[in-house]
């Protein structure tokens, strides 16, 4: 790493430690060490199958935290690159100066309103729709949650050394009983227990095409719903509705995009990895995608799939519009209404 890359790093490392001290406990204990886990893996550049030294993880996760304390009242600082300095969250502006460096930066908002930063090898610049995709690869900087995929105003964002984690990590947690689920049968279409790292970059290759298609489907979600959406969500933060809202707009994208591609090119794995892969709140809002995906497998027909998705979009699009119509009129006490709202127009019992 040249003295350029290696100053860039450690300020844009720097803002990652502060978002990571001020959300770093925000998690659960077990997923907040397995996600330490996974990011020590990630900083020592150990193999995804090389043993952890417990001492050293031990010493670590202390030194982490003693850092976190450290940094916790300290703003976000700017970013310099060639003597220029940046806003810490001007993409574009540090894009354009990092871009002809072959390295990609992002910066943002993830659930929860949580600020994430990371920097990268660029790959790959492409623009879709007059928009900016970015596909990275190794990573210089992250935080201590890295999304393999990330969409915003300022352009999409797909990281496959992020993915590649991921991918793993749901691998080794369906290895521990190995289910027979979707997930699992995602996994039973790439040779893992022969050749695992030939097999992880395979479905790293197939992911990202999903990936692709669910974030540009995200950023086309978002200049049809506009501002207020961001708004809402805003108002909406750690409430039921804020988790209907994102899942709201996540089947907006899967609908528009992600599916229509997977079931036109009949995707297997990657069909199987997306039933695997929902979240509750998403499974919990769209049963009849499960259902139809039983279908699938009890009788090898997709065309309910199809169906369903075909008629979907509009659905949930209408769903965004009258919650945005209640926010509009309720403001910060529309939680409530609008979580009733979902649960009557997606048919769902409620106590409430």
């Amino acid at each position: 790493m040249n003295l350029s890359l290696e100053k860039i790093c450690s300020q844009v490392q720097r803002n990652c430690h502060i978002a990571d001290a001020h959300h770093g406990g925000d998690y659960g204990m077990c997923t907040y060490l397995l996600k330490m886990r996974e990011f020590f893996r990630w900083e020592q550049g150990l193999g995804f199958q090389s043993p952890i030294p417990t001492e050293s993880l031990g010493n670590w996760l202390m030194e982490r935290e003693q850092l976190w304390e450290q940094v916790a009242d300290s703003e976000f600082s700017s970013v310099e690159v060639a003597g220029e300095r940046f806003d810490p969250f001007d993409n574009e502006g540090i894009n354009r100066a990092l871009n002809p460096l072959g390295l990609v930066y992002s910066a943002g908002l993830v659930d929860g309103a949580r600020a994430n930063f990371y920097l990268a090898e660029l790959l790959q610049h492409e623009y879709e729709d007059g928009f900016p995709l970015y596909v990275s690869g190794r990573e210089y900087a992250r935080c201590l949650t890295a999304p393999p995929a990330m969409s915003s105003e300022q352009g999409v964002f797909l990281r496959q050394e992020a993915l590649r984690r991921y991918l793993w990590e749901k691998y080794e947690s369906w290895g521990w009983n190995r289910p027979d689920n979707a997930l699992g049968r995602a996994y039973a279409c790439y040779d893992f227990p022969a050749d695992a790292d030939t097999a992880l970059e395979q479905m790293m290759v197939v992911e990202t095409a999903a990936a692709r298609e669910h974030e540009l489907g995200e950023y086309q979600a978002t200049q049809i719903l506009g501002e207020g959406w961001n708004r809402m969500l805003l108002d909406l933060t750690l409430t039921p509705a804020e988790l209907m809202a994102r899942a709201v707009k996540d089947h907006i994208a899967d609908c528009s995009r992600t599916l229509p591609m997977l079931l036109r090119q009949v995707q297997p794995a990657s069909l199987h990895f997306y039933i695997g892969n929902l979240s509750g709140m998403r499974k919990h809002l769209f049963p009849q995608l499960l259902e139809t995906y039983s279908v699938w497998q009890e009788r090898g027909d997709l065309s309910p799939m199809q169906e369903l998705v075909e008629t979907a979009n509009d659905f949930w699009l209408s769903l965004a519009q009258e919650m945005l119509d209640l926010h509009h009129e309720l403001g910060n006490q529309a939680a409530h209404a609008i979580k009733s709202l979902v649960e009557r127009r997606c048919g769902l019992e409620t106590n409430a």
